[in-house]
């Protein structure tokens, strides 16, 4: 079964592709309280998620991914709102929608989806059939919203992004899905980036693109990079890294990373073979304009070592290698 993905469409017309950056930080930057919902503000906040989108847009961005990260009903029951599932995902298509549709080049809605925050059997009780369900649940509003691809994200389990992947290709629609390799250089539950190819693999629709978002820093999410690219040169791979370094400055965290760091973050992404290159937790529009012009401007260049990644980006924080290299890290519940 094939469906149709404008995502494919604008890949093939301009080659490389600028996704957007934080939801959750910059959503922080404009009142949100932390243990809040972003996903209510949907409703409750709408002028300022069709803000940051059309920020997102103004600044470049060629992918605006809908503000329902935690938008299944194992999410949202923790805030009372498991009973909305539908609609708190389809008005977050509209919203992004509505941004995209106005502007004056080609955007693509990706409908975000990440990850329930329960374990699966057998380390924990829910089921790979529940978890299909609740995918499905989501998906089915984020369609009905209006969205072009669903962007499975921040992925730490092959059964999960399995479930993922599963349910949207029952709703008819294309998928990506990105891990976090934020633990020792793999995922908190063992995914190695040069295996992220393969996770979907024996579904009857494969992912349009596989990739890495969120993580540590800047470097090592290039490292990881590195490693996809060299398991698969052919596959289209999303880059969607943090920017710079995260680090607590008394109790709130501050990212390290400055524009031109994430201008030179884009161009090494390219160089390492990127096709879709975005920003995660930090990454204000700010930092996507500078991307913008980098992306625009850079002719792809020779594949980055990750000795010349650290030395043009910064220090590695994983603690163990992945394939290429590599020396910590605090874990982040939510994308951006």
């Amino acid at each position: 079964m094939s469906v149709s993905n404008p995502l494919a469409d604008l890949l093939a017309e301009k080659g490389v592709l600028l996704a957007d950056g934080a939801t959750g930080t910059n959503l922080f930057a404009m009142g949100l309280e932390s243990g809040d919902a972003p996903e209510l503000w949907n409703e409750s906040a709408q002028h300022k998620i069709t803000k940051l989108h059309q920020d997102f847009v103004d600044a470049g961005s060629d992918i605006i991914l809908t503000n329902s990260f935690g938008g299944t009903r194992n999410r949202l029951k923790l805030h009372h709102a498991q009973d909305r599932v539908h609609e708190l995902n389809k008005k977050a298509g509209e919203i992004a929608r509505a941004v995209a549709d106005k502007a004056p080049r080609k955007v693509i809605v990706a409908g975000s989806v990440g990850p329930t925050g329960d374990l699966l059997v057998p380390l924990g009780a829910l089921t790979y059939d529940e978890a299909i369900s609740s995918f499905v649940e989501q998906i089915e509003g984020l369609k009905a919203g209006g969205v072009d691809v669903i962007w499975i994200e921040t992925m730490s389990a092959v059964d999960e992004i399995r479930a993922a992947a599963e349910a949207a290709t029952r709703i008819g629609m294309p998928y990506t899905y990105t891990g976090s390799f934020d633990t020792a250089g793999k995922t908190m539950m063992g995914l190695h980036p040069r295996d992220i190819h393969g996770v979907t693999k024996d579904l009857e629709q494969g992912p349009f693109a596989v990739g890495a978002n969120c993580g540590v820093g800047a470097s090592d999410i290039l490292s990881s990079l590195l490693d996809m690219t060299t398991a698969d040169p052919e596959a289209i791979v999303i880059v969607k890294g943090n920017c710079g370094i995260p680090e607590f400055r008394g109790t709130e965290i501050h990212y390290s990373g400055t524009p031109p760091l994430m201008a030179d973050y884009a161009r090494l992404a390219m160089d390492s073979g990127a096709k879709i290159i975005g920003g995660c937790c930090g990454t204000s529009c700010e930092h996507l304009a500078a991307m913008r012009q980098a992306i625009d401007s850079h002719s792809k260049a020779s594949r980055p070592t990750v000795e010349e990644i650290v030395e043009r980006i910064g220090p590695m924080r994983n603690t163990v290698a992945t394939d290429n290299a590599a020396p910590k890290r605090e874990r982040r519940g939510r994308r951006g």
